[in-house]
């Protein structure tokens, strides 16, 4: 594909997309149907070219860190770019991305009703901010994106959401927005130091991975990008926005909520915050350790005691992501492969589980675990597909989940062995919860004569349930698909991290108060004069 501004087009095609459907003229609502049609085909489209990107990706990666560059000045007074690229680790999440979106819209036919020519818009248009994200290798392009993302699922749940939704879309765009607001100060501090060391601004994060930042500065920028991707995992005690917004949101939203866009922080965390400041990043690695073996217990002895459905796979997300963020703590090749393959699973599974509560929701208009009971002899189809799903969350050897956690536990047990012992308890609550909400949905005789006549999966709901289920297995026993395509990335980042020496944790709060501070002293320490 040389020469093809594949990541440009992968980022416009769903842009192109949202402004045909708003050329459309659908004030009666008579168009629902086409415009759905439209929309699924428009959303397939990217994730074509993306397995065609993946098709010419050199996996063996010799050369340049990243692959597919294109380069375009864009403000050069400030040195900002329009700077696209990807190594393995975003090429498997853009895949995640263009995969997960037509099965999202899949599942708003039975959800979404009303305004349906809008619901469309904003989910290609958040396909196509979730893909800039991941491609951006600017980094007030990357913040652009970031941003950009919060506007449609701000939309999408405050608009089609449940009775609270106003509520949970306002509580989500706060929370993410305070973090956004933290990072931008931290990027704007980079472009500064950049500035005072070379005489020329850039936001360049190739340029900005080898910038010497100052141990004080490097503190207190560490804490700014972690805090702003720690709240997008969500990280405890960031996660209190993930449950509001996971049940008040239309089923497509959440989708896409459990599968690409909590991936983000820990993506921010690989990508910037622990390559920009290595000493920094090394030094608080405990600290995020213990915050996410503490995410990994509350999430799931939270979850076990939930009776709404949709609440208790919400709080699984935030103990899966846990897994997550203990794996990129340990920054070992097996611990951060581990961690990059758990947000590809987790994506994978907990997007699958939204998508089936939601038929459930559908039917019967109740997430209520004590409503169901029996629906095994009822729906058998659907049983099977749930089962699958809920073997791969939980982490079942030969499913996805398995291969994701076991990694992170192999690196982290490398690393720090008693934050395994922890973890090592996450793993047996997640069967516990999961295991037992499925047998009281499922097993057991009909206790609800309103569910006795519930229809089994429709054609549309296969095409659902299908992909999900298919993927679940193929990650579970060929994981090196997966594996071997971000291996060099994520040994370029470990080895980064290894000629490094963690600073001393008090170190920027001690310098902050003694007067290191100072902008003669930074502009000397940029200039490597200190």
């Amino acid at each position: 594909m040389t020469g093809v501004p594949i990541l440009t087009l992968l980022v416009a095609l769903p842009l192109v997309g949202a402004l045909v459907v708003g050329l459309l003229n659908n004030r009666d609502g008579s168009k629902d149907g086409q415009i759905r049609w439209l929309a699924l085909g428009l959303s397939l489209v990217p994730f074509v070219l993306s397995l065609l990107m993946w098709a010419s990706f050199d996996a063996s990666a010799a050369g340049a860190p990243f692959q597919f560059v294109e380069r375009h000045a864009w403000i050069p007074t400030f040195g900002i770019e329009y700077y696209v690229g990807i190594d393995g680790i975003s090429l498997m999440l853009i895949v995640l991305t263009t995969f997960l979106t037509p099965i999202a819209l899949l599942t708003s036919w039975e959800s979404i009703h009303e305004r349906v020519k809008e619901f469309t818009i904003f989910m290609l248009l958040l396909e196509a901010a979730m893909i800039g994200v991941f491609t951006s290798l600017d980094l007030f392009l990357f913040y652009v994106f970031w941003d950009f993302m919060l506007i449609p699922m701000y939309f999408l749940i405050g608009i089609w959401g449940y009775d609270q939704r106003l509520y949970a879309s306002i509580k989500f765009l706060l929370y993410t927005m305070a973090g956004s607001v933290l990072m931008l100060l931290a990027i704007i501090g980079m472009a500064w130091l950049h500035q005072q060391a070379t005489g020329q601004y850039s936001f360049d994060l190739l340029k900005l991975y080898e910038l010497r930042v100052p141990e004080h500065l490097q503190y207190w920028f560490f804490l700014a990008f972690a805090v702003a991707f720690a709240i997008k995992v969500p990280l405890f005690p960031f996660h209190t926005w993930l449950p509001d917004a996971h049940v008040q949101a239309p089923t497509p939203g959440s989708v896409i909520l459990a599968g690409v866009l909590l991936k983000m922080g820990s993506y921010g965390l690989v990508r910037f915050a622990f390559p920009m400041f290595p000493e920094a990043a090394l030094a608080f690695a405990p600290v995020l350790a213990t915050l996410s073996v503490i995410a990994i217990v509350y999430g799931a002895l939270i979850a076990m005691v939930q009776p709404d459905m949709k609440k208790l796979v919400a709080y699984s997300s935030v103990s899966h992501m846990g897994f997550v963020v203990l794996g990129i703590a340990a920054m070992n090749v097996q611990g951060l492969q581990g961690s990059v393959y758990q947000m590809l699973a987790h994506g994978v599974s907990t997007g699958g589980l939204f998508a089936v509560v939601g038929m459930l929701s559908d039917r019967r208009h109740t997430r209520l675990i004590s409503e169901f009971g029996g629906l095994k002899a009822v729906m058998p189809r659907l049983t099977a597909a749930f089962l699958i799903i809920t073997l791969a969350s939980v982490g079942l050897p030969g499913m996805n989940g398995f291969i994701g956690e076991f990694l992170i536990m192999l690196g982290t047990f490398r690393w720090e062995p008693k934050f395994v012992v922890v973890a090592g308890l996450g793993v047996i609550l997640s069967a516990v919860y999961m295991l037992w909400m499925f047998q009281r949905v499922y097993y057991g005789p009909v206790t609800n004569e309103e569910n006795r006549h519930l229809p089994d999966l429709s054609v549309r709901e296969w095409a659902v349930v299908g992909p999900l289920c298919a993927m679940s297995i193929l990650m579970g026993v060929a994981p090196n698909i997966f594996l071997k395509p971000m291996e060099p990335a994520v040994t370029r980042i470990v080895q980064r991290m290894e000629s490094r020496e963690p600073m001393r944790v008090d170190a920027g709060w001690r310098r902050w108060f003694s007067g290191a501070m100072a902008p003669e002293t930074a502009r000397a320490r940029a200039n490597g004069e200190q």
